[in-house]
């Protein structure tokens, strides 16, 4: 009797991993090869499919000593992100910013030998956008693209993501939809593949490529119409895209703006670090959908526990530590939540620049110093009851990451909402906006939203 056929692209990582012992045990495997795995797994072998079909990527290299690393990294250049060889996603993954922080987290994090080399790529900063796409071999359906809100370096499956994307340009967009397509057909993926890229301004990166379903098909399939599980599970059967009614290329938008929001245990759980980085820590997702980005940005953090309280009569303080290159969106956070009702206190660096802009601030002593007279350490404040956000954004540096945990986990351990990405402060406190109060009610059913989901649309541009 034939052996049934195993699906390996819905669940995440684990049907991957499972494709190797599943083919070995006589197993036919559909939505994705095993070549098809390792050539997008091997991180050598990945980076050279990238270069061969000349799609910018991030500078980077293999090192199978601690010595290659520190080498490979002093020529690229910190920060870099550094990832075990064979690993797709936030796993183990994490940025070094000097020698010293690269060794300690090749000796945390991973074992580094010649049969076990890390994966060292310049860390890019720039906006990322995913993609996920349906292809059988002959055509590369794209229904849309999730720009991120967070700069990034933040694992997708943490960040606030808009569609369709709202600051990249549509020659961007282009240049997304072209490599994405030249990608997939190299890959020779049947089925679903999700990837990664960083817009800069000089030029566009793919940074990762997935062959299989990603966390944002069901936000994709709702918010565009199209059923992708179900596409592919006929591609996977046989059938053919154009058989099916669906042509190639990026898909025209429909009239909306739709936003998926982490939401982390943080918002539950006491003693766990809100920090946000490279590796995945929410627990799901919300949608938010209105033809206003504003509001469908709103309606979104609220349902993911994102946005503070709103102040009552006598206000909330809202404390503010954040790093040196975050200053540039501070007038913003600061002038959402002074809007909404908010007062400030800050670590010192923070509350000169809150000063420069006209705001009082309320100087706080750091974690390890002695407060001045009449000052309260940050610790003691968040304990008082009179905080009710902290935005707590860390130096790119090993040291004041580290250090700032206890500030994060004082504030979880007193249900404060802790926000660690600046982006998402800002959305947070625009999301408090009085005007947006009573909009946020304006709802409407998903079929309303995106009406005869399922029927085959022309594509908007991009890959004819």
């Amino acid at each position: 009797m034939p052996l049934l056929p195993a699906f390996v692209q819905f669940g995440g990582q684990t049907p991957l991993n499972l494709a190797e012992p599943l083919a070995a045990a006589g197993i036919p495997l559909l939505g994705a090869n095993l070549e098809t795995i390792d050539q997008a797994e091997d991180r050598l072998r990945f980076a050279n499919l990238v270069e061969s079909v000349g799609i910018p990527q991030p500078e980077g290299g293999m090192a199978r000593s601690i010595e290659e690393a520190l080498a490979l990294a002093d020529q690229i250049g910190y920060p870099v992100i550094v990832r075990p060889s064979f690993v797709i996603g936030g796993l183990a993954i994490d940025f070094s910013y000097s020698p010293s922080d690269l060794v300690d987290q090749l000796a945390r994090a991973t074992v580094v030998d010649p049969d076990r080399p890390v994966r060292i790529d310049r860390y890019l900063e720039g906006i990322e956008v995913d993609v996920d796409a349906i292809a059988d071999g002959e055509t590369v359906l794209i229904p849309g693209l999730l720009e991120h809100v967070e700069r990034a370096g933040v694992h997708s499956g943490d960040s606030v993501g808009m569609f369709p994307p709202q600051t990249v340009s549509v020659a961007d967009q282009g240049l997304i939809v072209d490599a994405m397509d030249r990608i997939v057909r190299a890959l020779d993926v049947h089925g679903l593949v999700n990837a990664q890229f960083i817009v800069r301004d000089d030029g566009v990166y793919l940074i990762e490529v997935n062959p299989r379903a990603s966390r944002t098909v069901p936000f994709m399939s709702k918010v565009t119409g199209v059923p992708m599980v179900k596409l592919a599970v006929r591609i996977a059967l046989g059938e053919t895209l154009r058989g099916m009614g669906w042509g190639n290329g990026l898909l025209e938008p429909p009239p909306l703006v739709a936003v998926k929001a982490p939401a982390f245990s943080t918002a539950k759980l006491r003693g766990v670090d809100p920090s946000v980085g490279p590796g995945m820590q929410s627990t799901g997702e919300v949608i938010g959908i209105h033809t206003d980005p504003r509001v469908a940005l709103a309606k979104a953090m609220q349902g993911a526990a994102l946005i503070p309280p709103r102040p009552g009569a006598d206000g909330a303080l809202a404390l503010i530590s954040v790093a040196e290159r975050d200053h540039g969106e501070l007038p913003r956070v600061a002038r959402a939540l002074a809007r909404a009702g908010y007062r400030f206190a800050a670590t010192s660096g923070t509350a000169a620049e809150l000063r420069g802009l006209g705001y009082e601030a309320q100087v706080v002593a750091k974690v390890g110093e002695t407060p001045a007279p009449g000052q309260a350490s940050i610790l003691d404040l968040i304990a008082s009851g009179k905080v009710r956000l902290v935005v707590n954004t860390p130096s790119p540096k090993s040291g004041p990451v580290r250090d700032a945990i206890e500030i994060r986990l004082a504030a979880t351990a007193e249900g404060i909402l802790c926000l660690t990405a600046i982006e998402t402060a800002v959305a947070a406190a625009e999301a408090l906006d009085p005007d947006l109060v009573e909009r946020l009610a304006e709802v409407r059913s998903l079929g309303e939203w995106v009406p005869d989901p399922g029927r085959p649309r022309g594509v908007a541009g991009g890959v004819a």
